[in-house]
């Protein structure tokens, strides 16, 4: 029996062919090959079902940032203070990090396709009754629906695309997953200040609300699978019962609160670190943070042909965690001149992107049969965890007049993902070495 880092439950993928010209073409043609017609999908369907999963995940992440977006408007018309505004983040927050892992168990008892269309369709409401509603008691009840949305798309999206992807390709189809993510948060800000401008501010909550829903139709109306009793069985009978908080998951847990805290303190507070203690300028401090955040979605893509490419998942992580904990030391210690501190943000910002695709792997390799809701569901509380606590930690470094501690910060939090990725991971034994060899070739 083979065994591979953080988990037991599944043997690796193999294929001993030759590679086809589609793989020679590099890393742009295996992209498309997902997206067009994997040799070996699950289903026929598997194509649309990526795109339409991938949507929803677009849908969550604009949707996480258009409160933030609209804080002048809020303020303005609310006559609160930005504390109170960002209690209403906290919020959600909480009850995001709360609701995950029920939403997971949800997800793999009910369907995760009934869970999916329900969030996208409860996120939707709760900014349209916000714009129809302005108060600040609305506010904070949109909070509370905003995270309950919020914490069915890991679950769900991650469910469904377990049981209908091919497996051989399945690290491409969660870093076109999380790119998908990425972009939404990238388009929110434009999005959001061209509705303010049309609508006003109450029109663009009602217009931004209502992308959830008609993407829950979009949804429907494709078709969109779901990952049912059907999907679980093997070999035509339902898998054990297996109990879901096991040692794997309960450290993925602890390693998704690590990777949001190594990367959260430098795109929430990178900006204002970089001008306090770097004399760096406004606009070249978000060019540097912009390079950061947008070579992160590149580095997702290559993640995702990394990951289809090794079983060594865990290593992978370390290693390119260890690239990036020198640069961001490099970036910590050193008064770096514009140029070079915007190549050294795009470079760490690729390397956190390459590791994404890996650590989704490393969950769905660790969940027990018929289980992936609630492993998904249970891990992504690490990201609320990190979500709670770096805004008070990261702030309260830059209350001490420490802005280089942003980034020492999240050096040592770099650190600590590689320390936890290496103790975790399992030698292969027996002839696991060929099957990697196998795995590797071109």
């Amino acid at each position: 029996m083979q065994h591979y880092s953080w988990t037991n439950n599944r043997q690796p993928v193999i294929s001993a062919g030759p590679a086809g010209p589609l793989e020679e073409q590099g890393f742009i043609q295996d992209m498309v090959d997902v997206l067009a017609a994997p040799q070996h999908a699950k289903s026929d369907a598997a194509p649309r079902t990526l795109v339409l999963i991938s949507l929803a995940h677009w849908v969550s992440h604009f949707h996480l940032l258009v409160l933030p977006m609209l804080f002048p408007f809020l303020k303005a018309q609310l006559g609160v203070g930005y504390v109170e505004l960002g209690f209403a983040l906290t919020v959600f927050a909480v009850v995001s990090g709360l609701t995950q892992a029920p939403m997971g168990y949800l997800a793999d008892h009910i369907g995760a396709r009934k869970v999916l269309l329900i969030g996208l369709a409860v996120g939707g409401f709760a900014l349209i009754m916000l714009g129809v509603h302005l108060s600040y008691s609305w506010l904070i009840a949109s909070a509370v629906l905003l995270g309950l949305a919020n914490s069915v798309y890991h679950p769900a999206d991650y469910a469904i695309l377990s049981a209908h992807m091919d497996a051989a390709r399945m690290g491409r189809a969660f870093s076109i997953h999380t790119f998908a993510g990425f972009l939404g948060g990238a388009v929110a800000p434009a999005i959001v200040a061209a509705l303010v401008a049309v609508s006003g501010g109450l029109g663009a909550l009602i217009v931004a609300g209502a992308v959830g829903p008609l993407v829950a139709l979009v949804l429907i109306a494709g078709g969109v699978p779901d990952a049912s009793a059907a999907d679980r069985k093997v070999d035509g009978v339902h898998p054990p019962k297996q109990n879901i908080i096991t040692p794997a998951l309960i450290m993925l847990t602890v390693f998704f609160t690590l990777l949001s805290l190594s990367s959260a303190g430098i795109g929430n507070f990178g900006v204002v670190a970089l001008m306090a203690g770097y004399g760096a300028s406004f606009s070249s401090a978000n060019i540097a943070l912009t390079a950061f955040l947008g070579f992160s979605a590149v580095g997702v893509l290559a993640g995702g042909f990394l990951a289809d490419r090794t079983r060594r998942h865990g290593q992978v992580a370390a290693a390119c965690f260890a690239i990036n904990a020198v640069i961001v030391f490099a970036i910590a210690a050193l008064d770096l001149p514009s140029l070079l501190l915007t190549a050294a943000m795009a470079l760490a910002g690729f390397l956190g992107g390459v590791i994404a695709p890996s650590r989704d792997m490393l969950v769905r390799d660790a969940a027990p049969p018929g289980a992936a809701g609630r492993a998904f569901g249970i891990v992504s509380t690490g990201f609320n965890l990190g979500g709670i606590v770096s805004p008070l930690l990261f702030g309260w470094i830059m209350d001490q007049g420490a802005p280089h501690w942003v980034f020492g910060a999240s050096v040592v939090f770099m650190v600590l993902t590689v320390l936890l990725a290496l103790v975790t991971e399992r030698s292969p034994h027996g002839g696991s070495e060929a099957a990697e060899a196998r795995v590797l070739q071109p």
